[in-house]
Parts: structure tokens; C-alpha cells; sequence
């Protein structure tokens, strides 16, 4: 039988960090111009064996994505990695990728068909006693159903990974959103970081969390501030993920459910106990004496980090989920929540060679020997080099006024529970996702939802669009919870019409702003518990000037209202496979 592997038994940071390969695109040009008129790319997604624990322990089954990439060494090759290759892009340089399902064995992880999922075989859901996993259920494992979102676009529908249009292997058989799998991602929006990862109705925690997630950096040649920003080896990508192991290697992940008589093999979260960055264990980093960018990206299914500096140094956040920030903000330390990212600068000028900085976790679920560290940085005897200091002003964030003249959207988090307090669905508005639609925004308006979280802290992440963080308050959770019940009855309340509770009547103290590193473009906010978020949310691209659009303009170079429509969800992956994702249909003005 297999063993968990101690993680106080893999030595930390004689792993080297990894930095992802670049794809290399086929290059289109205008025949008329002899521009650039767009980058294209194949990337496949396959399964194979990386080594991430340190040398000497053994490789570990992954899934990944494969494509060409340009070679550190010269020319080209093809490569297979998790975190897969980086997409490199250019804003106002569309980019199509033709995506290849190449998954042609059972999954390794436990699919739990209970769940509400993509199913392609149609298999009715078991009944209990349920079988154990291994072997699970052949009809479940096989054939792995894939589609891939990128995560903070402005796309259309049909290239969204719209989490029910997957296709397994050769496209053999498909979910009723599938159109296509040759996406197009038009890059017009402000540069960022971004990142791609797997986005399959009810399996999303299992594929991500068996390797399938990468970055995708937008660049702006005209933007003054990334010209001047560290570039080439000192510009680093980090994707931050949480993993165990086994002692033969392979990813540790507990297929006993929480409710076992319910759903055999679900939890509501994953909390690995070792942290892996850009797909190594505790790795280290050697960095000369100067400015860095660390381009950060929380990719774990269910972990929240508050990273800092071990010899507590400052360092300064210039940019949040959809851009740089309206000004620098100095930090001591930076909550990361699953899918948020934080563009940040550490300057290791001032230090002596050899100094070791350890990456921290300081998070209150972490332990200090193991998940409470992430990564060291090991000081180079290099000469120092200064970098020039930044302007005051990185980017003009917009004011946004509301235009619709409906109350805010009041919308909340709602966790169900069997008798012993176990959960067992996660809710948002008391629906399950195939629940008729309640999130019918209108083209070009600017609205707030108001998000109260009666139990627990989530990441909510709203496709197409960047929004602005208006405010947190305390409110009165159980009152609230309980009015609620009264007027729509005990959740799921399925097609019934969803009665909005004001949330006034339950309010505690004072409205706070956002912190000054929130407040710039996100697509993904953290409701906490007992505290309501109100965000505006503007249907329209990012750098409309909001006195150009207003309800029923459509700005977006393509119709958000066509297609499969989007989705609102929790990033918690877990949360999100049970229910806790909505579906959301861009409308036309009445």
C-alpha cells in the first residue's frame, strides 16, 4: 500500500525555480501591411511524469500542456510541463489556440460522479455503499472531459471555457455548450498578468490540481510603465500551488469524501502540505543585486497565502488581477487569494552575497516547518545596480458610476449541511448552478453587487470583465441567514423565483474601503466571512471612458450576448465542483 510521504523529509530549496518556456506562435501577417495580424498556436494537453519533489525522490504523474516553445538554448522544441509554457501576448495582437484533448487514459485522480458534472458518458449517479477509489468507477475515470479558460479575459462566450463546453479525447464527445476548441483571445485589454487553466463543470479540482494551469502575460509595447519595469531574468513569474506527495512520488489527494454516504469522494477543500512554485517543491531562486518583478500568481485549489519576506523586508505591489495599480503600495506582507495576482517589486540591491530571504506563508492554517514556507532567494556576489525610481502614477483607474436604476444586486453565500454540520452544498443564492439564470446584467451598464458571506471566506471571480472594489462591512450573518430562509425557504431552492433579502436591516459599523492594493482592476474578490463586498461592475471593455457606454451600448469587438453566455463563481476549486459556480447571460437593454 502507498504512504504519504513526511513532508519534513524532503529537504527544502535544493530544488532550482523553473521558469516556464515561451510558446513559439506561427506568425500571420497582412499581406497589405506586412504587420503582424495575429499569433497562432497548438497546444496539447497530455499526461506525463515531471520530476517535482528534489532529485532522488521519485518523478510524479502530471497532466500537462505541450506546445512549441522557443528554446532557452536557441531554436525551438517541443515541450510538456505543469505549469505549462507561458502565452506571451501582445495587446491588440489577437492570438487563436487550437486545443487538443491528447488525455487517452483513465484519470488518476478520483472523479466522483455524485457530483453535478460534465458526465460525457452519461453515467447515472451511483447509489451507496460506493465503491472506494482505487478503482473508483471505470465509467467516471474514462473519457476525461478538458476545456481551458483564460482567467481574467475579455472573450467571447464561445472562447471563454465556458465550464460546460468541454470534449474529451478527438472531440468524440462533447458538452452542450461546445462549439469549438480553436479559441481566439483578442488581447485588448490593458497589459497584465493573467493565467490559463482547466475549467470542466464539476472536475475543475481535479485537473488543475493534476497540473493543468499556466500564465499568460499580456504585454503593451506602448505602455511607459512596463518599459521601464525589470525585464528578461529579472522579471519572474511565480505560480504558487499547495501539493503532498506519496512515498512512490505520485500527488497525494484523500478519496475519502466528507460525506462518504453522500458523495463518495468529495471535500470541500484541498490543503496540501508542501508548497510547490512554477512546479518544484520549495525551490530556490539565486538573484543578483537589483530590482526584481515577481509576477504572482495564487494557483492552489484552496489555500489563501500571506506571503512576506523572512527578513521582513518591504516591498512595493504595482499591479492587482487586471493591471497596475493607480500607485505603488508599499507592503510588509500580501494576502493572495486562490486565483488572485499580485504584480510586486523586491529590490536586493542593499543586501550582502549569500544573504538567504525565505519566500513566507503567514497565512494562520500554514505550519511554520513546512506550508508556512514557499520559496528562499540566495544573494549573488554581483555588483549592485540601482534602478530608477517609479512615478507617482502607474494608471488611471476610472470612477464608475452605477447607471442602472434597480437596487444593488444583493447576492450570498450560503453553505448547506447534513446533521453533523458537514457540508454539503455550497450556494450562491441558495441555486445550484442548472437553477434558471438570476444574473442577467445589461451590455455597457455599470451596476454593484453587494456579495454577503454568511459562512466562510471566498474568492468570487466574475468572467468577461475587470471590476472595481467599492467597500467591505460587517453584517448580522445569522439574522440575515435567517430571513433569508424565510422568505425563499431552505436552500437549493431550484427554478423558484430567488426573493433579494436587503441586507441593510443587517448591517454592522461602518462601510471600509478595499485596501490600496485592491484598488485597482480585479476579477476576483474576497467576500469574508460575515462581511458583505460591494463591487461595481461594468459590462463593457476596461478602457471604455465611462462617459462613451451606458445600458444597451456594446463596446466589446465581438457580442457578449451570443453564445453559451458566462459564469460567476468561488475559486476555491472545490466550492466551485459543488455547486457553488452560477451561469450569467449578458443581455440587450430591454
Amino acid at each position: 500500500m502507498v504512504k504519504p510521504l513526511d513532508p519534513n523529509s524532503i529537504p527544502k530549496y535544493v530544488n532550482f525555480l523553473p521558469i516556464p518556456f515561451i510558446f513559439k506562435p506561427s506568425i500571420e501577417f497582412d499581406e497589405r501591411t506586412g504587420k503582424v495580424k495575429s499569433h497562432k498556436y497548438t497546444v496539447n494537453i497530455t499526461e506525463h511524469i515531471q520530476q517535482i519533489l528534489p532529485f532522488g525522490f521519485p518523478e510524479t504523474k502530471v497532466f500537462s500542456y505541450e506546445g512549441l516553445v522557443h528554446f532557452k538554448y536557441g531554436g525551438q522544441r517541443i515541450v510538456r510541463s505543469t505549469p505549462g509554457p507561458t502565452f506571451e501576448a501582445l495587446r491588440n495582437i489577437p492570438i487563436h489556440v487550437q486545443w487538443v484533448n491528447n488525455l487517452t487514459n483513465p484519470h488518476f485522480l478520483p472523479v466522483d460522479p455524485t457530483l453535478h458534472w460534465a458526465n460525457p458518458n452519461q453515467f447515472p449517479p451511483p447509489s451507496p455503499p460506493f465503491i472506494p477509489f482505487p478503482p473508483g468507477y471505470p465509467q467516471a475515470q474514462f473519457p476525461i472531459p478538458t476545456v481551458t479558460h483564460l482567467h481574467g479575459g475579455e472573450t467571447s462566450s464561445d472562447s471563454d471555457g465556458h465550464p460546460e463546453a468541454w470534449f474529451t479525447h478527438n472531440e468524440t464527445k462533447k458538452g452542450p455548450a461546445f462549439s469549438t476548441s480553436l479559441y481566439t483571445y483578442l488581447n485588448q485589454q490593458q497589459p497584465t498578468t493573467l493565467w490559463y487553466h482547466d475549467h470542466v463543470l464539476g472536475i475543475t479540482h481535479l485537473n488543475v490540481f493534476a497540473g493543468l494551469a499556466g500564465f499568460y502575460l499580456l504585454r503593451d509595447p506602448n505602455n511607459e510603465i512596463e518599459k521601464i519595469l525589470p525585464k528578461g531574468k529579472y522579471e519572474v513569474p511565480l505560480l504558487i500551488q499547495d501539493r503532498s506527495f506519496n512515498e512512490d512520488g505520485s500527488l497525494f489527494f484523500d478519496s475519502t469524501g466528507i460525506n462518504p454516504t453522500i458523495n463518495p469522494y468529495w471535500r470541500q477543500n484541498y490543503n496540501g502540505n508542501t508548497n510547490v512554485v512554477n512546479g518544484k517543491v520549495w525551490p530556490n531562486l539565486n538573484v543578483d543585486r537589483r530590482l526584481y518583478r515577481f509576477r504572482i500568481v495564487n494557483g492552489a485549489n484552496s489555500s489563501f497565502y500571506t506571503l512576506k519576506l523572512s527578513n521582513n523586508q518591504s516591498f512595493q505591489q504595482i499591479g492587482s488581477d487586471g493591471g497596475f495599480l493607480r500607485s505603488p503600495v508599499t507592503l510588509k506582507e500580501v494576502i493572495v487569494a486562490p486565483a488572485e495576482r499580485v504584480d510586486i517589486l523586491v529590490d536586493f540591491t542593499a543586501l550582502n552575497p549569500g544573504t538567504k530571504i525565505l519566500l513566507l506563508n503567514e497565512d494562520k492554517s500554514a505550519d511554520p516547518d513546512t506550508t508556512g514556507q514557499v520559496m528562499q532567494f540566495t544573494v549573488t556576489d554581483t555588483q549592485p545596480i540601482a534602478s530608477p525610481p517609479l512615478p507617482f502614477q502607474l494608471n488611471d483607474i476610472p470612477n464608475l458610476t452605477p447607471d442602472v436604476p434597480d437596487e444593488p444586486q444583493l447576492l450570498n453565500i450560503i453553505r448547506t449541511t447534513d446533521g453533523t454540520n458537514n457540508p454539503l452544498l455550497f450556494l450562491l443564492n441558495g441555486q445550484t448552478f442548472d437553477s434558471a439564470v438570476s444574473e442577467l446584467p445589461i451590455v455597457g451598464s455599470t451596476v454593484d453587487w453587494l456579495v454577503a458571506s454568511t459562512d466562510g471566506n471566498h474568492p468570487i471571480h466574475i468572467h468577461l470583465i475587470q471590476f472595481l472594489i467599492i467597500s467591505r462591512q460587517k453584517f448580522d450573518a445569522d439574522g440575515y441567514l435567517a430571513e433569508w430562509i424565510l422568505r425563499n425557504g431552505e436552500p437549493p431552492i431550484g427554478d423558484k423565483p430567488l426573493i433579494r433579502v436587503p441586507v441593510d436591516p443587517f448591517l454592522i459599523d461602518d462601510p471600509f474601503p478595499p485596501d490600496l492594493n485592491e484598488q485597482g482592476w480585479k476579477d476576483t474578490v474576497r467576500v469574508n466571512s460575515g462581511e458583505v463586498a460591494r463591487f461595481r461592475l461594468r459590462f463593457a471593455p476596461q478602457d471604455i471612458d465611462p462617459n462613451q457606454t451606458a445600458p444597451g451600448m456594446n463596446h466589446f469587438p465581438f457580442d457578449p450576448t451570443a453564445g453559451p453566455g458566462y459564469v460567476w463563481h468561488c475559486h476555491i476549486l472545490n466550492h466551485e465542483d459543488k455547486d457553488m459556480m452560477r451561469p450569467m447571460i449578458i443581455r440587450k437593454k430591454d
